[in-house]
C-alpha cells in the first residue's frame, strides 16, 4: 500500500505550510483550516467548522462526557445540512453525488467542447488500429461504439465503476471504526453515529471528488487504468489530453493517436471475450476489503493524546499514521493477485498491440517505451489506486508480463498464447512473472492445458456427483435379524430342549 485510502491523511497536505506553522512561522496561529482532508465544497465554499470546539467544556485527553453529545449533535445536524446543500445526498459510504459534483466544477475551467474534426479523427484511428490488431489476437474487435470524451464525460461515464471499486473499501473502514469503538461509546453516541456515517461519506466523497478531478484531466483513453471505466464495449479517447500528451513528443499527432486507439481496441477485445476477467478485477479488491481492520488499541491511544481544545494535535494523530488501516496476510494475498491480474493485462495490450502496429507506425517503438515509462513513474492508473482505492500497483511487473506474453507466442503461438485465457487457473502467478521463461518452458513440457483443464473439470463433477448420490439403508446383518420360524439361534434350527 501508499497513500492510505480515503481521508486517513488529507489529500492536499503542504510540508512547507505545516513546518512553518510548527515552527511559529506564517500562519502558525491559525491552526488548521481542513484538518480532515475534507476539502472545499462545490461553488467554492468550505466544510464548516464545528463551533465551540476548541472550547469545548467537559472533554478533554482523559474523559468523554456524555452530557455534550446534544450539542455536538446540533452541531454536527448543521455541518450535514450545509453539505447537502452543496453535494446532494447520495447514500452509502461514499456521497458520489457529491464527488461527481466536485469533479465536474475542478474540471469546468480546463477542458472545452469537442469539435466535429476531433471526433472525426478518434473514429478513423480506432477503425484503422482495429484492421490492424486482426492479425495480431485471435479476439475479435470487442467494442460495438468508438467515442470522443472530455474529461468531464470520462468522469461521468466512470462513476459506476469508482462505485463498485470504492464502495467495499470504504464500507470497511467505516464499520472499523465503529467496530474499534469501546461499547460503552457506542451505546452513548447512539444517533450521533449515524451522522459520523453521513460524515464519512462526504469525507471520502470529497477526496474521491478531487482524485477523479485530477485523474480526468490526465487520462489519455478509457482504459488507462488497465481496465474499461464506461460502458461496457465502448471504446473512448479524450483528444484534448492526447493533444497535451503529443506535444512533449517528437511524433506526428496521428500517430499517436492511432497508437492509443490501438491500445484501447486490444483492452476491449480482452475484456469482451474473457467473461471472467472483469468480475476477477473487482472481486481482488472486494477481498482485500473484506480484511480491513483498525487496531483498537491505536484507537484508545488516540483518545489519551488528543486534545480536543488543540486542533493541531488532530491534524498531526491523522498524519501520523494512526489510523491506517492494519494489512492482514489475506489483504497481502488478494493484493498480490490483483496486481499480478493487472500485470497480466497490461503485459498482453503491449505485445499484442507491438506486433499489430509495430512494422506500420515508425515511431511505435519510441511510443510503446514512453507509455511503460509513464507507467512506471506513477502515471495515471497508479494514482487511481494509490489515491483513491488505496491500492499500489507494481510497474516492474509489467515488462516481465510482456515477456511472458511475447514467449508464450512464439512458442505456441497466437492461438495457444490467447488459449491461456481460457480459464484463470491458466495464468501464471506472481512466481510465474518472475520467471517467464520458467512458466513458458513448464507449459511446453505438459499436455495441452485446455485439454488438462477438462479432465480437472470432469473429475470435479465426477466427484460432486458421487457426493449428491441418496445414502443407501444399511442392510441388517444376517445375525442380527430376528429368526422367523421361531427357532433358536443354535446351528440346525434346534431350540433349546425341554
Amino acid at each position: 500500500m501508499s497513500d492510505v485510502p480515503f481521508g486517513f491523511g488529507p489529500s492536499d497536505r503542504d510540508p512547507d505550510r505545516d513546518r512553518k506553522r510548527d515552527e511559529g512561522g506564517e500562519g502558525g496561529n491559525e491552526g488548521p483550516q481542513d484538518p480532515f482532508g475534507f476539502g472545499s465544497l462545490p461553488g467554492g465554499g468550505q466544510f464548516p467548522g464545528i463551533p465551540g470546539m476548541p472550547g469545548m467544556p467537559g472533554v478533554g485527553p482523559g474523559g468523554f462526557d456524555v452530557g455534550q453529545l446534544g450539542q455536538m449533535l446540533s452541531q454536527l445536524g448543521q455541518m450535514l445540512s450545509s453539505a447537502s446543500q452543496a453535494g446532494g445526498g447520495g447514500g452509502g459510504p461514499v456521497n458520489y453525488d457529491l464527488a461527481a459534483q466536485m469533479a465536474t466544477q475542478q474540471l469546468a475551467q480546463k477542458t472545452s467542447s469537442l469539435t466535429d474534426a476531433q471526433r472525426t479523427a478518434v473514429a478513423d484511428a480506432l477503425k484503422l488500429a482495429e484492421l490492424w490488431l486482426d492479425p495480431a489476437t485471435e479476439f475479435p474487435a470487442g467494442a460495438s461504439e468508438t467515442v470522443a470524451w472530455t474529461p468531464t464525460d470520462w468522469v461521468k461515464a466512470s462513476m459506476p465503476t469508482w462505485k463498485r471499486l470504492c464502495d467495499p473499501v470504504a464500507q470497511r473502514v467505516s464499520g472499523a471504526w465503529v467496530e474499534g469503538l469501546p461499547e460503552e461509546i457506542r451505546s452513548a453516541a447512539g444517533p450521533m453515529l449515524a451522522m459520523i456515517g453521513q460524515m464519512g461519506g462526504l469525507a471520502f466523497g470529497s477526496q474521491l471528488g478531487s482524485g477523479l478531478g485530477q485523474l480526468a484531466a490526465e487520462v489519455l483513453t478509457g482504459t488507462e487504468v488497465g481496465f474499461p471505466v464506461g460502458p461496457e464495449r465502448t471504446a473512448a479517447l479524450l483528444p484534448e489530453a492526447i493533444e497535451k500528451f503529443t506535444e512533449g513528443l517528437d511524433r506526428p499527432a496521428s500517430e499517436v493517436m492511432i497508437y492509443l486507439a490501438a491500445r484501447e481496441a486490444a483492452h476491449h477485445r480482452l475484456f469482451a471475450h474473457v467473461p471472467w476477467l472483469r468480475e476477477r478485477l473487482l472481486g481482488a479488491v472486494e477481498d482485500y476489503a473484506r480484511g480491513i481492520t483498525v487496531d483498537t488499541s491505536r484507537i484508545e491511544d488516540m483518545a489519551r493524546q488528543i486534545d480536543p481544545s488543540n486542533p493541531a494535535s488532530i491534524q498531526e494523530a491523522m498524519q501520523s499514521g494512526m489510523f491506517e488501516p492494519q494489512t492482514t496476510p489475506e489483504q497481502k494475498a488478494a493484493l498480490a493477485r490483483l496486481e499480478t491480474l493487472l500485470a497480466l493485462i497490461e503485459g498482453w495490450v503491449d505485445t499484442v498491440v507491438a506486433e499489430g502496429v509495430g512494422e506500420r507506425l515508425p515511431g511505435a517503438g519510441a511510443l510503446r517505451e514512453t507509455l511503460r515509462r509513464r507507467r512506471a513513474s506513477g502515471g495515471p492508473a497508479e494514482q487511481a489506486f494509490a489515491s483513491i482505492v488505496g491500492l499500489e500497483l507494481r510497474p516492474r511487473k509489467l515488462r516481465a508480463a510482456a515477456e511472458l506474453w511475447k514467449l508464450l507466442g512464439e512458442e505456441r503461438g497466437i492461438e495457444g498464447r490467447d488459449a491461456v485465457w481460457a480459464h484463470p487457473d491458466l495464468l501464471p502467478d506472481s512466481d510465474g512473472l518472475d520467471d517467464p521463461a520458467g512458466f513458458v518452458q513448464h507449459r511446453d513440457d505438459t499436455a495441452d492445458p485446455i485439454a488438462e483443464l477438462e479432465k480437472q473439470f470432469a473429475a470435479e463433477a465426477a466427484e460432486a456427483a458421487e457426493q449428491e448420490k441418496p445414502e443407501e439403508p444399511e442392510t441388517p446383518d444376517a445375525s442380527d435379524r430376528p429368526d422367523e420360524s421361531g427357532k433358536g439361534d443354535d446351528e440346525g434350527g434346534s431350540g433349546p430342549k425341554a
